[in-house]
């Protein structure tokens, strides 16, 4: 999820994204929607792939092997499906730029694409992306000394954790729709609940899949500790899905999720997202008030 305009210290490379590209880039997703900042595009940055060393590339090996092993038994069918439609590979990190792209292959599959951004997005800038089928997604890559963990995402969580769930058309659909209904609504209240769907699904799904429990949330899916922790620790409450008691749940981002949701399916999840959504456009149309 996004938490602003905030930096921290160790990726090895953030001179791919310091420049002045990527400085106007923040400074327009910043600003992005108020007086003269309409064009949600000019939040985007080009790639540079030449500013990976062969140290990053290394880096995206280990973290590729190490997660591979263990997904390939405990990740959703559809999350596996999707690394394979894309061509995510372990020999190099992902281009989304030119005929090698994960994009090239995403786009006839659901119309979504990875978008490179120089760093976390305001909110109001991050649906934005959503509701147009484009995922923001960082281009640094952890440093091997931060391998098993960084406090910002980078483009092993970005484009290994997320991008092979855009392949699929059912949670394509949910992730506009839920870009759609969080780019509309300005209430406090929803922003919260939000919030709060996206951490306990987008980020730390399960689902149910085959008669047992798998992973499909981004958090899980890049976290070589949290992955394996979500699945066997006997600290982990392993909750049904249900929208409204997901929206109600609060979350602390500094350690191991205690509380976990569980899908049936994506059709569940799909389904849910667009009744919250016709609620609030309901809501906005009538301009009152979705909650007492």
């Amino acid at each position: 999820m996004t938490e602003g305009d905030k930096k921290y210290a160790g990726s090895l490379n953030h001179a791919m994204i310091d420049g002045p590209e990527g400085h106007a880039a923040q400074e327009y997703a910043n600003h992005f929607g108020e007086p003269g900042y309409p064009d949600i595009t000019k939040v985007y940055i080009s790639q540079r792939y030449d500013g990976y060393t062969e140290e990053n590339q290394e880096t995206w090996r280990i973290l590729y092997d190490r997660q591979m092993e263990f997904l390939a038994t405990h990740a959703s069918n559809v999350y596996l499906s999707g690394a394979r439609s894309i061509k995510l590979v372990r020999d190099y990190i992902p281009y989304l730029e030119g005929p090698k792209s994960v994009n090239t292959f995403l786009a006839p599959l659901t119309g979504w694409q990875s978008r490179a951004v120089p760093g976390y997005l305001p909110a109001k800038a991050f649906f934005a992306c959503l509701a147009r089928r484009e995922f923001p997604t960082t281009v640094v890559i952890r440093p091997k000394q931060s391998i098993d963990y960084l406090p910002e995402p980078d483009i092993f969580h970005d484009i290994f954790g997320h991008v092979p769930l855009h392949a699929d058309p059912v949670f394509a659909d949910f992730l506009q729709t839920y870009g759609q209904a969080a780019l509309l609504t300005d209430d406090p209240y929803h922003t919260e609940r939000l919030a709060r769907l996206f951490w306990f699904t987008v980020e730390f799904g399960l689902i149910r899949e085959d008669g047992r429990i798998k992973l499909y949330g981004s958090g899980l899916i890049s976290s070589p500790g949290e992955s394996k922790h979500s699945l066997t620790s006997d600290k982990v409450d392993r909750r049904p899905f249900d929208l409204d008691r997901v929206c109600d749940t609060s979350f602390e981002i500094d350690h191991y999720q205690p509380i976990l949701y569980v899908l049936e399916s994506f059709e569940q999840l799909r389904d849910a997202m667009n009744r919250y959504a016709t609620q609030l456009i309901d809501a906005a149309s009538k301009k009152t008030p979705t909650h007492a």
